[in-house]
């Protein structure tokens, strides 16, 4: 009698080689799970803030610093403003996002006395009346001398950490670059400057944009990938603008505002905003987001009664029509509800102001799509994940799926050998 095959026996060689080709499958989606950013080496582990950034550092002017930062800003200032913002650099927008993300305040660079931990929990490098362009006096410090101050931090944190440490780390801070009012306020739109005469506005605001753009070049090459980049707010609604040009012949909007300044200005922003488009498709794993504080700030000062303001001209500190004449010389001069003013002094916006732009930064509401491509949250919580890891992930994914794919067909086809020499000695008994 022919030998009856025990059909058991191959369907169980054919179920073992079907759950080893699953469960390497589930291991290749793993594999290529991290490459997608969900499981993936060397990321920094979430910080105690419950964030991927490790610290924050500021550059700047007036818009991140209050005038702690320049050693002889109460006898460089121009506009006799010696108080840039109403208490503290807290009331700003960059550390008002500090808080958000749950971290310290940044401190002066000049403060800092040389320690790992003053380092690691961010330095301001910024100064009120910084500019871009480096000026022909040292009465504006510029973009490039910031610069220089973040290399030192650097060299700083690579000798009192681990050269990988110390790149680690700058890797998962974040810095915050808010530039050029000072640019056209002190040099662009004073005669004296000689800058209107050699240049017209669109030739200035390209030479402004492509500092920037070199500036964040620089900072990418030295490791860092976070970077939150504003352009300048509404210059020409500023009250020292508007006392300054009210006599004037250039064109004011419906709004109070020198329609003129703030075409100058938006052709920065724009400019600026483009650039960073680029930047973000050209540099591997670099996320820049372009803040357009421009674009939320004329949006209350069209329709202030919507955000809870009801005055959009005055200074709440200074003296003189709009407050603008003499700035804010003292904190006993200003007005009694900051909340209700867009502007603070001469040419910076008050804390509530500020407020607005955070939570709009942050959430993306009540001012939509001021921070773009994405917000500053999102910024945040991203992590950053390095070209090279990527290319190493999918060499060792593809080696993984050939050995992987190897191996199973040759089980396989063992399987199905097994089961026809089976089938041709196998006789069917009738039923």
């Amino acid at each position: 009698m022919a030998t009856r095959l025990d059909i058991r026996t191959t369907s169980s060689r054919r179920r073992a080689a079907m759950v080893f080709l699953y469960l390497h499958l589930t291991i290749l989606m793993s594999l290529s799970g991290r490459v997608h950013g969900q499981f993936l080496p060397n990321t920094p582990s979430v910080m105690e803030n419950g964030s991927h950034v490790s610290a924050l550092y500021l550059m700047g002017d007036s818009s991140v610093d209050c005038g702690k930062n320049s050693l002889l800003y109460p006898l460089l200032h121009r506009n006799l403003s010696l108080l840039p913002c109403n208490g503290s650099d807290s009331t700003l927008l960059p550390h008002l996002l500090a808080q958000k993300i749950g971290l310290p305040n940044s401190q002066p660079f000049y403060s800092q006395i040389g320690s790992i931990e003053g380092l690691r929990k961010g330095v301001n490098y910024g100064s009120a009346h910084a500019t871009i362009i480096s000026p022909s006096s040292q009465s504006h410090p510029s973009f490039n001398q910031q610069l220089r101050q973040v290399y030192e931090t650097f060299q700083l944190l690579q000798l009192q950490l681990r050269q990988d440490r110390a790149q680690d780390f700058i890797k998962s801070s974040m810095f915050y670059l808010s530039f050029g009012k000072d640019d056209y306020v002190d040099l662009f739109l004073r005669n004296s400057s000689g800058m209107m005469l050699k240049y017209s506005g669109q030739e200035f605001a390209r030479i402004l944009a492509n500092q920037m753009v070199h500036a964040i070049r620089t900072l990418y090459d030295a490791n860092v990938r976070k970077i939150i980049s504003t352009g300048i707010l509404p210059l020409g609604c500023t009250p020292r603008v508007v006392w300054e040009w009210y006599n004037s012949t250039s064109i004011h909007d419906g709004m109070g505002c020198v329609e003129e300044i703030n075409e100058l200005v938006l052709q920065y922003n724009t400019l600026l905003n483009e650039h960073i488009v680029e930047l973000n498709e050209e540099l591997p794993d670099a996320q820049i987001i372009f803040c357009d504080v421009y674009q939320g700030m004329m949006e209350v000062i069209t329709n202030p009664a919507l955000f809870g303001f009801s005055d959009t001209k005055n200074a709440c500190c200074g003296l003189g029509l709009h407050g603008a004449e003499i700035g804010c010389v003292s904190a006993e001069t200003a007005c009694n509800q900051s909340s209700s003013h867009v502007w603070w002094d001469l040419y910076n916006p008050t804390q509530a102001l500020n407020s607005l732009l955070a939570d709009s930064a942050w959430f993306g509401h009540p001012l939509p799509d001021i921070c773009r491509p994405i917000t500053v949250q999102d910024l945040v919580l991203n992590i950053i994940v390095d070209s090279d890891d990527i290319s190493g992930y999918f060499s060792e994914t593809c080696s993984y799926i050939s050995v992987v794919a190897l191996y199973t067909v040759t089980v396989y086809a063992d399987s199905i050998v097994l089961f026809k020499n089976d089938m041709g000695n196998m006789i069917i008994s009738p039923p």
